[in-house]
Order: structure tokens, then C-alpha cells, then sequence
């Protein structure tokens, strides 16, 4: 009953509304887009249907971490799992944006936006870039250069990295303060222009990196990642119809 309360204010909060970018006229054509309108079977394993993907099977020993409750979709890293959840589809683009509506109920939450491309070898596991949200703070992480760059990857688990390469991977961490009321609608959108990856939550811009990350070629995948908990509702992906410096 609460969340239902609580996605009726939001309806009602022309803030929760805002969904469009700043740069609005320039976000191109919609290739994407779920409202989670719809209901599960059952209440046993995850439906959440329309493309989406999980990781709960590998990482959750199959326990059901993602529901579709109330119109939106609820994400719960559960007790067993030894990752957080990663909620992923498909979406191809160069420049474009993300945008959705979010609710963190607790402040310890945090909402992770991973912008990957499965093909590029470079990267363990196509990791690209990451914004993640929480209620004091936006980080974007250029995972390309940093963390995820196969030889930083290899060393870290080989337990080799050296000072340097650590203070470098770090530097590729950039955090914005930003105050968040936890247990509240809030419209995130992040949009990507060449090597520039804009963050901006209820309208208000948040961040802005420039990152090798941001400037790759192709983004083939949006997943979202959350270590704790978060509802997500009206996911839309925007793909520019002439990304900066090239063809269509």
C-alpha cells in the first residue's frame, strides 16, 4: 500500500514528470522503452519479460531478486547473492540518453547505471561506464580506462596492481555532491554527446565527465546495478540520429 501511495504522489509531482533532458530537441529517435506496466504469473521466480536480463541465476543461485510490482520494477539484491543485481537490454547507440524514473527508500540505497558493449574485448565484460546515484552523491566511473581495462582487471585479481596503477585507476572516479530525498519519485536522465556523458536528476544538471569510456564507438547495452535496493519505472533510451562526427 505504501509504494502505491507513493507512485500516486509521484504522478501528481510535475518534478517526478520531468522526463526529457536538458537538451530535449537533440536526444533523437526512441529505441527503447518499458513502463512496467504489466503483471507477473507468478510470484515464485523473475517475469520480468520485455528483453530485460538478470544475473540472479549466476550470482543469486536463482533466488528472485527483480519484481514488477505496482507498475514499476522493484530490484533486491538478495541475502545469498555475491554481486549486486544487474538488470541489463540491449540497446545500441553512439550518442543518445537514458531516462527514468527512480525511487531509493532507503538513504544507504544506491542506483548504478552501467553503459557497456559486450563486444569490446578491452574491457571485462564490455564495461564501458557507470553513473551510480545514491542520496548524497553522483560518481561517474570511466571503466574503460580504469577498473574494468583488461590489464588493471587481471592484475586485481592477481593481487599485482601497483600504487601508481591503483592511484590511476581512482582518478577515473568522478563524484558530484548532490543532496537526494530517499523514499521519493525522481527523474534521472543521462545523456552522451561524443566523449561527454551529462547527469542531470529532476531537471537539475548534476555531473558532467569527459572519458575515454563516454567516447566509445558503440554502447550496446544498458543495465542497471544496485547493491542494496531501488524501484525503476518508465525506462526510455534515445539513440541521436547523427551522433557527433559521423554518419547516421
Amino acid at each position: 500500500m505504501k509504494h502505491i501511495l507513493l507512485a500516486t504522489l509521484a504522478l501528481l509531482s510535475p518534478v517526478a514528470c520531468i522526463l526529457s533532458p536538458a537538451h530535449a530537441e537533440d536526444r533523437g529517435k526512441l529505441i527503447f522503452e518499458d513502463k512496467f506496466d504489466r503483471n507477473e504469473s507468478q510470484e515464485t521466480t523473475e517475469e520480468i519479460g520485455n528483453g530485460w536480463t538478470t544475473n540472479s541465476k549466476t550470482r543469486a543461485g536463482g533466488n528472485k531478486q527483480v519484481d514488477l510490482k505496482d507498475g514499476a520494477m522493484h530490484i533486491t539484491m538478495h541475502a545469498t547473492a555475491d554481486h549486486a543485481v544487474t538488470v541489463g537490454h540491449a540497446a545500441e547507440f553512439r550518442d543518445g540518453a537514458v531516462e527514468m524514473r527512480f525511487m531509493l527508500e532507503d538513504e544507504r540505497d544506491v542506483l548504478g547505471l552501467d553503459i557497456a558493449d559486450p563486444e569490446c574485448k578491452e574491457v571485462h565484460s564490455g564495461h564501458l561506464f557507470k553513473v551510480d546515484v545514491g542520496t548524497k552523491q553522483v560518481i561517474v566511473d570511466d571503466k574503460k580506462t580504469g577498473v574494468m581495462n583488461m590489464k588493471f582487471y587481471e592484475a586485481r585479481k592477481a593481487k599485482t596492481l601497483t600504487p601508481e596503477q591503483l592511484a590511476f585507476i581512482a582518478a577515473q572516479k568522478k563524484t558530484f555532491p548532490n543532496a537526494l530525498e530517499a523514499g521519493k519519485w525522481h527523474a534521472l536522465v543521462i545523456h552522451v554527446v561524443g566523449d561527454t556523458v551529462s547527469v542531470s536528476i529532476d531537471a537539475k544538471p548534476v555531473a558532467s565527465v569527459k572519458a575515454a569510456g563516454v567516447a566509445h564507438p558503440t554502447k550496446r547495452m544498458v543495465r542497471l546495478s544496485v547493491g542494496r535496493q531501488a524501484w525503476v519505472d518508465d525506462v526510455k533510451v534515445f539513440a541521436a540520429e547523427t551522433p557527433t562526427g559521423g554518419q547516421p
